[in-house]
């Protein structure tokens, strides 16, 4: 299998050397990902990076736009014989910082909640935990990215991303960081999104790529911080914090352990297919 792969990927290189045919790897364009993306596109021309809001990056690998894409987790268990290709993801082992369901009543009260248009993983997580703690289930209304989610008609709203990150107003009921309250239901991390092919698509050396971006993009969080940090209207310092402390890019057992017990709980609530289990791993992340 790795043989096989490791042909496959210089295949695909020798295929754009000759051609000029890239391969289209797309990134979620949340601050969240800037330390996995770091000198992809400058260092290897035959990949075609694009970044969007993670529920469309599932889109367009489930259409075959993409070959390789950071998704939801959720659509890692909807899709159709995926596998996940690197090592490097989006996690948290504790609070996350960026994912927050806000109330404007109590927990158990809940009958109607808004959903971030960009958030799937989240949603799913948001709706299993409310099931689980409180037996609620409630009415799902949509909340576009430029809507003002404060606003939101909904008892509960779940905002993701760098909205998330602002400084949320005292006027709320109460409020959960996913990552914290998944850490403090399962006992494992959570694992919002990870690097996924589409069927047919082998190549050992992007998952290595990939995986050697994300451990550059650590080393170098102090410059990323500096660049991007006023762009998202953070402090240098809580922008290399949020990189550091909030945030985890390392899929290992623990990791999977945390994504086993997701998706189970998706599938007891109807939220994801049965019969995915064992998930696929390329050889190199094994």
């Amino acid at each position: 299998m790795l043989v096989q792969m490791a042909g496959d990927s210089m295949a695909v290189r020798e295929n754009f050397n000759q051609t000029g045919v890239k391969v289209h790897v797309g990134a979620v364009s949340y601050l969240n990902t800037k330390p996995l993306i770091e000198g992809i596109q400058q260092q290897y021309p035959w990949i075609d990076l694009s970044v969007d809001l993670p529920s469309r990056l599932a889109d367009q690998l489930r259409s075959g736009k993409l070959d390789v894409a950071l998704i939801p987790s959720i659509e890692f268990f909807r899709g159709d014989d995926y596998t996940i290709v690197s090592d490097a993801c989006i996690a948290s082992i504790g609070p996350v910082w960026s994912v927050k369901l806000l109330f404007r009543v109590p927990p158990q009260e809940v009958k109607s909640l808004a959903l971030d248009e960009g958030s799937r993983t989240s949603a799913t997580l948001a709706r299993i935990l409310l099931k689980r703690e409180y037996g609620v289930v409630p009415e799902l209304r949509p909340l576009p990215i430029q809507a003002n989610w404060e606003t939101a008609d909904a008892d509960a709203v779940l905002i993701i991303g760098d909205r998330a990150m602002k400084p949320i107003s005292s006027d709320w009921y109460d409020s959960w960081d996913i990552g914290q309250k998944w850490r403090e239901h399962s006992g494992s991390p959570c694992v919002f999104a990870m690097w996924v092919a589409r069927r047919g698509f082998e190549s050992a050396e992007l998952g290595e790529i990939l995986s050697q971006a994300r451990d550059k993009g650590l080393s170098h969080a102090e410059k990323i911080a500096s660049r991007e940090c006023e762009g998202y209207g953070l402090s240098q310092s809580m922008c290399l914090r949020y990189f550091r402390e909030f945030l985890h890019f390392h899929l290992g057992h623990e990791e999977r352990d945390g994504l086993t017990k997701f998706y189970e709980a998706a599938v007891e609530l109807g939220l994801a297919p049965a019969g995915k289990l064992p998930f696929r791993y390329a050889e190199s992340v094994k």
